[in-house]
This record gives C-alpha cells, sequence and structure tokens, in this order.
C-alpha cells in the first residue's frame, strides 16, 4: 500500500504540474502591442556628500496610484514616487550612507540584494523599519563592479511589496566597468523586467494559488506597458534585472541578432560571451551589450522554454535605432581583472535539499533559528539538491560560481560572478561560494529560494558570519527578546 500511495502522490504532482505548465504555455503577448510608450528611465537619485566624503542617499517608501495600463490607476507603492524606485549609482571605494523612511502603513524592510555589508546593513528580515520610522545603514563599497538591486525582505510580505512596486536598481562601478557603455539612460540603459496581472479596471491583482507563485500575462519594463525606446548610440549597454516574483524569462532579440554577455549578478565576466539567448530567473541579472546599426529595429522577446516557469512568449520593448549613431568603442576582449573564484584544496562542502514542500533541509525558515555557521571571508562548496518544483537559490552578502549542474559544466551565461542560481527540477547544481568578511555572531543572513512566493511560505535559512575558529561558539537559537531586531 505504501509504494501504490507514493505512485498515486507522485502521479498526482505531475498532473498539478502539466496543468500549471499547460496555463503558462498560453501567456503571451505577441502581437498585441503597439509600442506606443516611452520607456522610462528611472532617474538616479542625487546623494548629499558629507563632510568626510559619505555619498547620503534618501529614500522614502511610499504608497500611491499609479497608471500602468493606459486610462487606468493602480494603487501601488514605490520608493521616491509611486512606483519603483530611483536607481542609485556609487563606485567600489564609496563611504555610502542611506536615510530609508517608511512612509507607509505597514512595516517593510530594505535589503541590498548582491551587496556585501555588514550583516546589520543587510535590509534582511531582522531590520525592519515600522510605519513612519526611518532606517540609515552604511557601510563602504568594496566589491567588483556590478547591477545590483534592492527591495523589502519583510518575512512573509517579501512578494506582495515587491510585486506592487518596491524595487530599485543599485550600480556599482570601478575602472573595469568604465570601459564599457556607461552614460546612463544614453548607452548605458537599466531594464527591470516584471510580469503583471491585471484586473478589468487597471488594478494589480496577484495569484498565488499556483505551484510557483503569480505569473503575470501583461509585462512591465521599468514599470512602462507597451514600451519603445529609441537608442542614439551604435554600442548599448541593457542591465537586465528579473524582478518578477516567478517567472523567468528567456531573453533574446526578435530577428535574432547575437549580443555580448559582459556581466552577470555580481559582476563583470573575464571575457564577454557571444549569445543569443539568455534566461534569467527571478533575481538574476545580466549585462548585455548590442550593436546597432542606423536605423534597425528589433524587439527584445521571451521566449517559451521549458523549466515551468518560463513557458509564455512575450514581446517585451521595441529598440529603434536613429538614422545617425555615435560610435562606440569597441569591447576589448579582457573584461573583468578580477580573478576567478577558485576552490581552495580543503573546502568545506556543505549540503542543501530542496523539496516540493518549499522547505530547504525538510526545515521551513525559523526567524530565531541558526541553520549554518559560517567563517567571515570563507570560499565553501554548496551543493544544492532540488528533489521539488523548479527553484533558484541566493545567498545574502556572497558571490559564487557556478562549478557544475548534474556533473556537467554550466552554460556560458551561468559561468561569471553570480549571487543567485537557478535549480531545475531533479537537478543537483554545486557552487564555490565567496563569503563577505564582515563578522557578526549576532545577526543573521539569508539564504533562499527567489521565487518569492516560496521565500515568503518559509524556503528560507539563516547563517552567520563569524570570526573563523570561533565558529562553535556561537548559540545557534536567536532570543526572542527583539535585541536582533534593528531599526
Amino acid at each position: 500500500m505504501k509504494l501504490n500511495y507514493r505512485f498515486f502522490t507522485v502521479s498526482l504532482m505531475l498532473l498539478v504540474l502539466l496543468t500549471a505548465c499547460g496555463k503558462e504555455e498560453i501567456m503571451t503577448n505577441v502581437g498585441e502591442l503597439e509600442f506606443e510608450q516611452p520607456l522610462r528611465i528611472p532617474p538616479l537619485v542625487d546623494p548629499t556628500i558629507e563632510p568626510d566624503g559619505t555619498k547620503n542617499f534618501m529614500l522614502t517608501l511610499q504608497e500611491g496610484t499609479t497608471e500602468l495600463l493606459p486610462g487606468k490607476l493602480a494603487d501601488t507603492r514605490g520608493i521616491n514616487g509611486s512606483y519603483l524606485g530611483p536607481t542609485i549609482r556609487a563606485s567600489r571605494g564609496d563611504k555610502v550612507s542611506f536615510q530609508v523612511t517608511n512612509n507607509m502603513n505597514e512595516t517593510s524592510t530594505l535589503h541590498w540584494h548582491g551587496m556585501l555589508l555588514p550583516a546589520v546593513m543587510d535590509g534582511g528580515p531582522h531590520q525592519m523599519i515600522e510605519a513612519g520610522e526611518t532606517w540609515t545603514p552604511h557601510w563602504t563599497i568594496d566589491q567588483p563592479s556590478a547591477t545590483t538591486w534592492y527591495h523589502p525582505h519583510l518575512h512573509g510580505k517579501t512578494a506582495e511589496h515587491v510585486y506592487s512596486g518596491l524595487a530599485g536598481m543599485f550600480i556599482i562601478d570601478d575602472e573595469d566597468s568604465k570601459k564599457l557603455p556607461s552614460t546612463y539612460g544614453v548607452d548605458d540603459i537599466p531594464l527591470i523586467i516584471q510580469d503583471k496581472l491585471f484586473t478589468d479596471d487597471g488594478q494589480l491583482t496577484m495569484d498565488d494559488e499556483g505551484i510557483f507563485g503569480t505569473l503575470g500575462d501583461e509585462i512591465l519594463v521599468n514599470g512602462t506597458y507597451d514600451p519603445f525606446l529609441k537608442v542614439t548610440a551604435s554600442q548599448v549597454r541593457f542591465r537586465l534585472l528579473n524582478g518578477s516574483n516567478a517567472r523567468a524569462y528567456n531573453f533574446g532579440f526578435s530577428d535574432d541578432r547575437s549580443f555580448q554577455l559582459v556581466g552577470s549578478d555580481a559582476g563583470l565576466l573575464n571575457e564577454p560571451v557571444t549569445l543569443d539567448r539568455i534566461m534569467l530567473s527571478p533575481g538574476e541579472r545580466a549585462e548585455i551589450v548590442v550593436e546597432f546599426e542606423p536605423g534597425d529595429e528589433t524587439i527584445l522577446h521571451s521566449y517559451k522554454g521549458n523549466a515551468g516557469l518560463d513557458n509564455g512568449e512575450f514581446e517585451l520593448l521595441k529598440i529603434v535605432a536613429a538614422s545617425e549613431l555615435t560610435d562606440s568603442t569597441p569591447i576589448d576582449g579582457k573584461l573583468s581583472t578580477v580573478p576567478p573564484i577558485e576552490v581552495p584544496e580543503d573546502a568545506r562542502v556543505r549540503q542543501f535539499k530542496l523539496t516540493m514542500e518549499n522547505k530547504i533541509n525538510d526545515k521551513l525558515m525559523d526567524m530565531y533559528r541558526i541553520d549554518e555557521v559560517v567563517p567571515a571571508g570563507a570560499t565553501e562548496i554548496w551543493e544544492i539538491n532540488n528533489f521539488g518544483w523548479s527553484h533558484n537559490f541566493h545567498i545574502h552578502n556572497a558571490a559564487f560560481r557556478v562549478l557544475d549542474i548534474n556533473g556537467k559544466a554550466p552554460s556560458d551565461y551561468e559561468k561569471g560572478r553570480k549571487d543567485t542560481v537557478f535549480v531545475p527540477n531533479g537537478s543537483k547544481v554545486r557552487i564555490v561560494v565567496e563569503f563577505g568578511d564582515y563578522a557578526d555572531p549576532n545577526f543573521p543572513l539569508m539564504y533562499h529560494c527567489h521565487l518569492l512566493l516560496h521565500e515568503d511560505q518559509g524556503m528560507m535559512g539563516q547563517f552567520l558570519l563569524v570570526e573563523p575558529g570561533t565558529e562553535s561558539q556561537v548559540p545557534t537559537i536567536l532570543p526572542e527578546d527583539g535585541n536582533n531586531h534593528d531599526h
């Protein structure tokens, strides 16, 4: 009877998955758009400079209404505006500080996704910002150039807060990145891709009854519906951010033109890779450089995939090249001077099991339980085994390199420095992880699935970075007196 029960359970799960995939496959907007709305470029936030050179940025979380669909107002949230947030731009070596004010009617947080920084400044679920309060994190940026981003990380409410508009891009520059197109809004373009579901009157709505969470049938790029972009340079750097809750995208162009992948989540590649498709799951980023001839027209497209969360097909953005283009400097064969992350001979190996119940190592998230204790500055191998639906895996305060997927070398687009990796159903992904060197035995960091429904349902664990040699001295239960909830 036990074997029959298992067979029935597996069969039922397969039926649910096939039904869900079938629903996703019919989602498309191909042929429906007119590309009439100029692409909105999020403004750069202008910091004030403190006497010691610190760049201080003012950010306000707020509620409002936004015309997302033409002629219809939606209730939304935003940062320094009614939907999405401004782009933050700083350079390696900069001292930065923030005044993050929560003008909403509920608690939230603001997490710096992809940033290496002290755990107490991370903006995870322990750094809650109550309504009406201001949080003042600060740190020195000490990591390679990268396209990072920021978004809430309130446990149990992350999906809702991100979906409603609380997100923005955070660009880090260094000497390597300045060799690439870098004029913001001209030949260096942020693209925040998000899928949405709308009611008939234009309100945002969520559908978290499915396996992966909300999978929308309309696409916004930088909050713009039906967008077009006119480019004026012969080479344009696009910073792709999958800011969706659950949907993955197989990016390419309608004319199948190739492009050069120059950067992934956590930094530039050592050398460019020529591609005509790239798949990004939620939270992942890619920097691509595209060449244009005068008068070119093409559409940034998302093609169907078979990962379960990328089975729709969508037109995303029409790009039109001007009749005269500014010449760009050809991309050098050498991009990043940062060496690849290597495996130490004595690297510790940790194993993580992902399941259909949205658990990691058979556990749901507990705000007071420490699951792993890691020496600050360590480089380790993490093995991620997926026994459930498709998931992905993000680690705070770390960068990693994918070693192999099911024993095979990763695709070219997955070989760079990353902080989020797609983990297909039934797969084993091995990564070599380089952790930040900020030790703190009191404030935890997170690792989790970045499908936001899964994260909210508890598919998340906590780890501490501690001084090497003190791992066994650290309590694995946090006090419940509120001292670990910093404001």
